[in-house]
């Protein structure tokens, strides 16, 4: 089940009344299933950009709710900021985090400009993946003539809005709403006071580069072009912007960036091109730091690259992986990184909320109270997931071992797989516990009309799939478990055989559990032929399990040493 996340970056034109910010950050929070994780005002700039995350739904309201605040509150004909600006909510940008495409997220930013335009009044401009046009895509080209040039710019028939009023708003201005990758601003430190030495390096990375010279990069003659420009010659990264400062808080040198979409230039691309560079121009990196938040996938990616490096398994957990990606960056150089405030999903995790972020004690006594809920079908994917992670961790014990340094990628394959496994039957955990709630829920509902009666048979009978549903993916997951189980069986560790056939008796046992739980909701079903399907599917899964188990066992018994197994 996903779980998409979206990250909302809106940026208004005031930074310095501490009350109209207020106004507009209460404005987001009024909104159930948002999280509001930073307000960053500017005084010099009179500008304010705030950040806040949630699921699609909630953040287009929070961003309606947010203009609706600066319209109320922000006096565009009276301000004057050193950053270009049009609009009182001057941008308004969507960008996805987890589980949600770009394209799904165009959708959104164009649903939340059309009802910034209906419900609040404001002239709205589409920029970024959410443009009208490939004109309209760069912000500078939308925001060209900033607030002071606006009226003009609305007279013009090729400068109409895309939603809202073409007629100038002195009080509002206009907004502009978009889609856009996932910005990080990041900075690597170079044992330098230089900033010309390190802005050469900006310049060797940068995706704009350096101007062309002829002889000598820094002093030669700059190269021009027919029309009296300059030439340019491209930097090594593409979709970074770079330049090189002096820190006087710590003493050294910056290359300071803004990687504009890290799926082309990820983190870790970034930091390994400017050591290069570095290293060639007789400095050294020391470390790096993140600017704001940054998404999981970025960390967890910089921490597979660099364990690759070591011939070491993907397949460890993620806090793992993060911790790598944390110590091969160098990311607490200069002050302490703690992922649990930076990763923007670890931030905002309700953790506790769920049975599987309870203590082991706790979700035991959760499934002995007196409660029908958590029960067999959540317990089922629980030992699925184990079984699904003790085939992992002896796949992660053989990539390490000395001597099959060979083999690492084929061991850190399974492990990869097997910890995709046992995460997706942990979220089964829960989805199974929902599921029920859901059951109950319908059944409950009111029977006092025929429509009422009707509407209750239709909830009940789509609940009843759910809960048929949710324990065949458990047997499934946990079948596909036992390809991992077999695999680490048969080639792993000598000394951890005993784990994998551990890992077959519970994923076996996952399978039968949920199979139990797909049989008495079954039969709750009116429709016989579904009913038959379900049940059918199931015990094929059932028959494939046991047939997998006896394989698995068989292999252990043989592997174990003689005195043991008899």
């Amino acid at each position: 089940m996903s779980n998409p996340l979206v990250e909302c970056v809106p940026n208004f034109s005031e930074g310095r009344d501490p009350k109209v910010l207020d106004a507009i950050a209460a404005a987001i929070t009024s909104v159930d299933g948002v999280a509001l994780l930073d307000v960053d005002p500017g005084a010099s700039t009179n500008r304010t950009v705030v950040t806040f995350v949630g699921s699609p739904e909630a953040v287009v309201e929070g961003a309606v709710r947010a203009g609706r605040a600066a319209a109320q509150h922000i006096e565009m004909s009276r301000h004057h900021g050193a950053h270009p600006r049009f609009g009182a909510m001057d941008v308004c940008p969507f960008v996805p985090v987890r589980d949600i495409t770009m394209d799904e997220v165009v959708t959104l930013a164009r649903e939340a400009a059309r009802r910034l335009a209906d419900e609040v009044g404001l002239t709205v401009f589409l920029y970024e993946h959410a443009a009208s046009s490939p004109r309209r895509r760069n912000l500078a080209e939308v925001r060209q003539g900033e607030y002071e040039g606006l009226a003009a710019r609305l007279a013009d028939p090729e400068w109409q809005p895309d939603f809202g009023p073409a007629t100038f708003n002195p009080r509002s201005g206009a907004t502009a709403v978009g889609a856009r990758e996932f910005l990080v601003a990041y900075n690597v430190n170079l044992n330098t006071t230089s900033t010309r030495r390190a802005n050469a390096v900006a310049f060797d990375v940068r995706e704009r580069g350096r101007v062309k010279r002829i002889g000598d990069p820094l002093t030669g003659e700059v190269v021009r072009g027919p029309d009296g420009e300059p030439e340019w010659e491209p930097g090594e990264l593409a979709g970074v912007k770079a330049i090189g400062w002096y820190i006087a808080e710590y003493g050294v040198c910056q290359v300071s960036m803004n990687l504009t979409d890290i799926s082309v230039t990820p983190i870790h691309v970034a930091f390994d091109a400017v050591a290069e560079h570095a290293a060639a121009r007789g400095m050294r990196v020391t470390g790096s730091e993140i600017v704001g938040l940054v998404p999981l996938r970025a960390m967890l990616d910089a921490g597979r690259h660099y364990l690759a490096r070591q011939q070491r398994s993907l397949g460890i957990p993620d806090e793992e992986i993060v911790h790598i990606a944390v110590r091969s960056l160098g990311l607490d150089d200069l002050t302490p990184f703690d992922p649990r405030e930076k990763i923007i999903e670890w931030r905002v995790a309700e953790q506790g909320s769920r049975l599987v972020d309870r203590s082991v004690a706790g979700f035991v006594g959760s499934v002995a109270a007196e409660a029908p809920a958590p029960g067999g079908g959540s317990v089922a994917a629980l030992a699925g997931s184990l079984g699904a992670a003790l085939g992992t961790m002896v796949a992660n014990l053989s990539a390490h071992k000395r001597g099959w340094d060979d083999r690492w990628e084929e061991f850190s394959d399974w492990a990869v797989r097997g910890k995709d496994l046992h995460a997706r039957l942990l979220r089964l955990v829960d989805e199974d516990t929902t599921a029920f709630d859901a059951l109950l829920t319908a059944h409950r509902m009111p029977r006092g009309s025929e429509a009422e009666i009707a509407a209750r048979d239709e909830a009940v009978a789509a609940a009843t799939r759910g809960a048929i549903e949710v324990p065949l993916a458990v047997m499934a997951a946990s079948l596909e478990a036992m390809a991992v189980i077999a695999a680490m069986a048969a080639t792993g560790l000598d000394t951890s055989v005993s784990d994998a056939g551990v890992g077959a008796l519970m994923a076996r046992a996952a399978v039968r559990g949920a199979q139990l739980n797909v049989a008495i909701n079954a039969a709750g079903l009116a429709d016989a032929a579904l009913r038959d399907d379900y049940l059918g599917r199931a015990s094929l899964i059932a028959e494939r399990a046991a047939s997998e188990e006896a394989r698995i066992l068989a292999v252990v018994a043989a592997r174990m040493p003689a005195e043991t197994s008899r």
